[in-house]
């Protein structure tokens, strides 16, 4: 794979941010900042695709599948599509300012 298709591959590993409660207590307290990713991005992709994209150092990355949830529509049974998250965990003096405040 030659450099130019593989940073194209690594700027589309990012999904974008997963906001939740848990998420901007991460964010807060343990400098994580949590990923939704392409459910075929391993590690090593999320980490080259946060440093690139973000100019950033990363620590460590964690990932987890999450299962698409069971529901009902009336009497019919359906499924949520799964997705992957990343959970990723920056270098101390690294921070990642989405709201592009000041």
């Amino acid at each position: 794979m030659s450099k130019a298709a593989r940073q194209e591959r690594l700027m589309q590993v990012i999904v974008g941010p997963h906001i939740s409660e848990k998420a901007t207590a991460l964010a807060e307290g343990a400098r994580q900042i949590i990923f939704r990713v392409r459910p075929d991005a391993n590690k090593t992709d999320v980490r080259q695709a946060v440093e690139l994209l973000f100019d950033v150092k990363v620590e460590r990355v964690a990932v987890a599948r999450m299962p698409g949830k069971a529901k009902r529509f009336g009497l019919r049974t359906g499924q949520r599509r799964g997705w992957k998250k990343a959970f990723v965990k920056l270098a101390p003096g690294h921070d990642i300012d989405f709201m592009g405040a000041e």
